[in-house]
């Protein structure tokens, strides 16, 4: 081979081992997306069930509030109570 070849070859050469290297940082990026993308949707399903059972709580404790101050009005505040 003539010094041309070989400087053609490790020209080309280099150029697919940049080309695989790139492919292979590319994937590991997509990875790394998908997997930060399912602790996300993870995380924020489970705020969302927090939330709902502190709302569900909070409307328990609310309606046996109502239940308990119940004066035969409607509705059943504070200010519609005879003295």
């Amino acid at each position: 081979m003539t010094w041309r070849q070989l400087l053609l070859l490790s020209c080309l050469s280099a150029v697919v081992f940049l080309a695989t290297e790139n492919r292979q940082k590319l994937w590991a990026d997509e990875l790394q997306r998908e997997y930060y993308e399912e602790q996300r949707n993870e995380y924020e399903n489970f705020v969302e069930e927090q939330n709902d059972e502190q709302e569900e709580r909070s409307r328990e404790a609310i309606e046996q509030w109502r239940q308990w101050h119940y004066d035969g009005l409607y509705p059943s505040y504070l200010y519609n109570r005879h003295i």
